[in-house]
């Protein structure tokens, strides 16, 4: 059994596009961290900072997005999402996942909030050089760990497309808003998306 705890149009939504990418069945929980008291504290017990994404897969607990994303996409490997060990697109599968949440969620996260910062006396740096960083590889190959795609581009793709949409950040790049794009005609994206908008209907976020 597959419990995956998710709050709408929030991080763990990237995860809730790659279920659908994986095509396996899985049991919603939802939690509200938006809460006026905030999240239940029985929560703790699965996701140690209360937030959102965790999964529990057969009694075993997973929880954050890089993490979640290789779990499940080696897990259910017969979707095709992730390179096997050896492969030459495996590193950088690997060190895209993790660049999204050590690198790319914090720094959007400090310029939405205009914090004024030094970028060399943080681990994430900088967003001129996240920005170049992403270019520089979508100019090279069409996913972003490769030919193919991979559960990396349901977490990096995910986050550009809130990026542009939600924040107003990266929409003047061509060659990321091209990778969003192509992303969100991917029948999976479309599928997560509209069952996403359906919680957040259901929630009173959205009309």
């Amino acid at each position: 059994m597959l419990a995956f705890y998710h709050a709408p149009w929030s991080r763990s939504s990237t995860v809730f596009w790659l279920l659908e990418e994986l095509g396996v069945p899985y049991e919603l929980k939802l939690v509200d961290i938006r809460a006026a008291a905030g999240v239940a504290e029985d929560y703790r017990a699965i996701q140690p900072n209360k937030k959102v994404p965790a999964i529990v897969h057969d009694g075993t607990v997973v929880t954050e997005r890089a993490a979640i994303s290789i779990y499940l996409s080696e897990t259910f490997g017969e979707a095709g999402l992730a390179p096997k060990p050896g492969d030459r697109d495996r590193a950088a599968f690997l060190s895209w996942l993790v660049y999204a949440d050590a690198v790319f969620d914090p720094v959007l996260a400090v310029r939405a909030h205009g914090w004024d910062y030094v970028p060399s006396r943080f681990s994430f740096g900088s967003y001129e050089d996240m920005v170049r960083h992403l270019e520089r590889t979508l100019s090279s190959r069409p996913y972003i760990a490769g030919d193919r795609f991979t559960a990396a581009d349901t977490q990096v793709g995910g986050a550009i497309g809130y990026a542009m949409t939600a924040l107003g950040q990266l929409a003047d790049s061509p060659v990321l808003k091209d990778y969003a794009d192509r992303l969100t005609e991917r029948p999976a994206y479309k599928r997560f998306a509209q069952k996403d908008f359906e919680l957040a209907k259901a929630a009173g976020m959205a009309g």
